[in-house]
């Protein structure tokens, strides 16, 4: 009998998933995000299908990154022990600004913690955005 073993989180509670391209390593990395963060990612991850038809993604240094083809990656979301925190690569030229600073200038981050209610509608509006613009090259 085969058994397959559950992804090892890291510090802080964030899966540990091979690097990979397509929704099947995100899918897994979502299915991995331990207590309430995989139902919020699962939540995330259809609000961006929406959002983004055809959106792009892959799985690199264990974090689900998105993105638009031939314009690179627009947003990333990595898990902490209390939050996830999205990345929004270029979203200093969002509007209005996500809350949460960053040392790279272009890139600012949005919080999303246990119990709070998620304001889709920004959410939508700050992925349509970082998905028009030209993303980050890696």
């Amino acid at each position: 009998m085969t058994r397959v073993s559950e992804p090892k989180l890291l510090s802080g509670g964030n899966p540990q998933i091979p690097k990979g391209e397509g929704d099947a390593p995100v899918q897994a990395y979502i299915a991995a995000m331990p207590g309430w963060k995989s139902e919020a990612g699962a939540r995330l991850d259809a609000l961006i299908e929406r959002v983004v038809p055809g959106v792009r993604k892959a799985v690199k240094w264990n974090s689900p990154f998105y993105g638009v083809e031939g314009q690179g990656w627009f947003l990333s979301l990595h898990c902490y022990s209390k939050y996830i925190k999205l990345a929004f690569f270029r979203g200093a030229s969002l509007d209005p600004l996500p809350p949460v600073g960053s040392k790279d200038e272009n890139t600012r981050y949005f919080h999303i913690h246990e119990g709070e209610a998620l304001d889709e509608k920004l959410m939508a509006d700050w992925i349509r955005q970082a998905a028009a613009q030209p993303g980050w090259m890696a």
